[in-house]
C-alpha cells in the first residue's frame, strides 16, 4: 500500500468528531446532524447499556444533549460509531502518541484513523502523494490478523510524532480559555466544563 498518511483537517464547528468520523467512513465532512440521530437512538434504544452512571446524565438528558450541535463528541460517541459501521476506529492523541481503539472487541476486518489534538479531531488519510486532491484519498485500511502495527499505521504514528514535537496539541489539564460570551478565563478541561453548566456559554478561544 504506498502512499503518505496526511492529516484532512475538519472545520472547528463543535461536530468535528462527528464530520471527521463521516469522512473516513464515507468521504463526506457533512455527517454530523445525522450521526449524532444515530447515536441518540443507539443510546435510547439500551437505556440499561447507557445508564445514567455510564453516561454522566440520565439517558433521556444525554440524547437531548447529543443532538446539540453545540456538544463535543468523545470516546462513548466514538465505541458507537465504530460499531454503527461494523470498522474500528483508531484515535490517534498527539500529546500521549497513544493509540485508542474503538471496536477493537468486536474483530472488525477493517479500520479508520482519527488524529486528536486535545481539543478538535481530524481525519487521517493515506494519499498518493504530497497535495493530491482529496477524491484521491485511501480512508479505509485493512486489520492485520495477528493485531501488529502495519506500515499505514506506522506512517500515521510517525505524523502523529511530528505534531508532538511541533507541540500541535492543547494540555488540556493545563490549558487557557477565554469565554467568547462573558471574557471569563479559565484554566484546564475541567473549569471549562463547569463554566459552562454553570452558565450555558459553550463559545471557549483559546489564549496563552
Amino acid at each position: 500500500m504506498e502512499g503518505i498518511v496526511v492529516r484532512r483537517v475538519i472545520p472547528s464547528d463543535n461536530s468535528c468528531l462527528f464530520n471527521a468520523v463521516g469522512y473516513i467512513m464515507e468521504h463526506n465532512k457533512h455527517r454530523a446532524p445525522e450521526l449524532r440521530q444515530v447515536i441518540a437512538a443507539t443510546v435510547s434504544s439500551d437505556p440499561a447499556k447507557y445508564s445514567e452512571p455510564f453516561l454522566g446524565k440520565s439517558n433521556a438528558e444525554y440524547c437531548t444533549w447529543i443532538m446539540d450541535s453545540e456538544k463535543w463528541g468523545g470516546a462513548i460517541e466514538l465505541s458507537i460509531l465504530a460499531d454503527y459501521f461494523g470498522r474500528e476506529i483508531a484515535a490517534y492523541d498527539i500529546q500521549t502518541l497513544r493509540c485508542d481503539l474503538y471496536g477493537q472487541a468486536m474483530n472488525y476486518s477493517e479500520r479508520v484513523m482519527l488524529i486528536y489534538d486535545g481539543l478538535h479531531y481530524d481525519a487521517l488519510v493515506l494519499s498518493p502523494f504530497e497535495g493530491a486532491p482529496e477524491e484521491f484519498d485511501m480512508t479505509v485500511f485493512p486489520v492485520h490478523k495477528d493485531r501488529t502495527i502495519g506500515p499505514v499505521e506506522e506512517l500515521a504514528l510517525n505524523l502523529a510524532r511530528d505534531a508532538q514535537r511541533k507541540r500541535s496539541y492543547t494540555d488540556t489539564a493545563n490549558f487557557t480559555l477565554r469565554c467568547g460570551v462573558c471574557q471569563i478565563g479559565v484554566m484546564g478541561q475541567k473549569e471549562a466544563v463547569e463554566h459552562a453548566q454553570a452558565t450555558g456559554h459553550v463559545n471557549f478561544q483559546e489564549y496563552k
